[in-house]
């Protein structure tokens, strides 16, 4: 993944473009222990242009998003038919980070999975690629995307970091893999990408989190999601290779934050200015 093969992804949004039209994204994230986790997913998926996203979390986690993401809309998880009537309404739904281990989150991960359908887009992350790890919940009739760092992966696959190996693990999966590290990696049909950016700058909690969300904000805005998920890997390592030149340690709202301005570069320039 390098800004040459990234070129083009992101396309220039139409004169005339409405908030539908760029994403309608749920993201089921953040116990009361764990709120942060949900906030940054949101927070990712917001700054990546997606034109509308949900929050369904802990009830607990209500006043803190409001005051650092009003652009995000609230739904309190512990309100099982409302989310349930909603569910169909998302594009995209990422579920998992900060959503902890219990029978609560258990429950929540049950229910998504049964209630997509094959033109939604569903993303595994975080306490929920460890959930879906055991083997007893459904897997969604949804396209299925993973984003585990490599002890998620191999409790989900069993698998220790080889590429080839990993490829077919994906496919046995039905899903693409996004297999986070210093060079994460991408798993996708018959095609690995490898990113070429990152640091030990973002060595930080959260930075899994954010990225997932700017996944899934990405997704419908691309022409294919596959796209959109490279461009999210891309943009998320390139700005914090970027950010890490003035700084220690880059946190993963700085990255959200300046997510707009490149998005908004690289719309603009064509393959060949590379």
């Amino acid at each position: 993944m390098t800004p040459k093969s990234i070129s083009g992804f992101i396309a220039q949004r139409d004169e005339e473009g409405y908030k539908n039209q760029y994403g309608k994204v749920l993201i089921v994230a953040g116990n009361s222990m764990y709120g942060g986790a949900g906030i940054l997913a949101a927070q990712g998926a917001v700054y990546s242009g997606a034109g509308l996203v949900t929050l369904a979390s802990d009830p607990v986690n209500r006043s803190a998003l409001h005051a650092r993401l009003p652009e995000c809309m609230f739904l309190d998880w512990t309100n099982h038919g409302l989310l349930l009537e909603r569910l169909s309404q998302f594009d995209t739904i990422l579920i998992g980070p900060g959503l902890g281990l219990d029978g609560v989150a258990y429950t929540l991960m049950e229910m998504v999975l049964s209630g997509v359908s094959a033109s939604q887009n569903v993303i595994i992350d975080g306490d929920g690629i460890t959930l879906y790890a055991k083997g007893d919940l459904p897997r969604p009739d949804a396209s299925l995307y993973f984003t585990p760092h490599a002890g998620e992966w191999e409790r989900l696959s069993g698998l220790t970091d080889d590429c080839e190996t990993n490829l077919e693990k994906a496919k046995e999966l039905g899903a693409t893999v996004i297999l986070k590290g210093h060079r994460t990696r991408v798993f996708a049909e018959d095609e690995v990408w490898q990113n070429m950016y990152g640091s030990s700058a973002m060595a930080t909690g959260g930075m899994g989190d954010t990225l997932a969300g700017i996944i899934a904000g990405l997704m419908k805005q691309a022409a294919e999601p596959i796209e959109g998920v490279l461009a999210a890997v891309f943009f998320h390592s390139y700005i914090g290779d970027i950010l890490a030149k003035k700084r220690f340690v880059v946190l993963p709202s700085q990255i959200a934050t300046e997510l707009p301005i490149y998005l908004k570069i690289f719309s603009e320039m064509s393959e060949s200015a590379y």
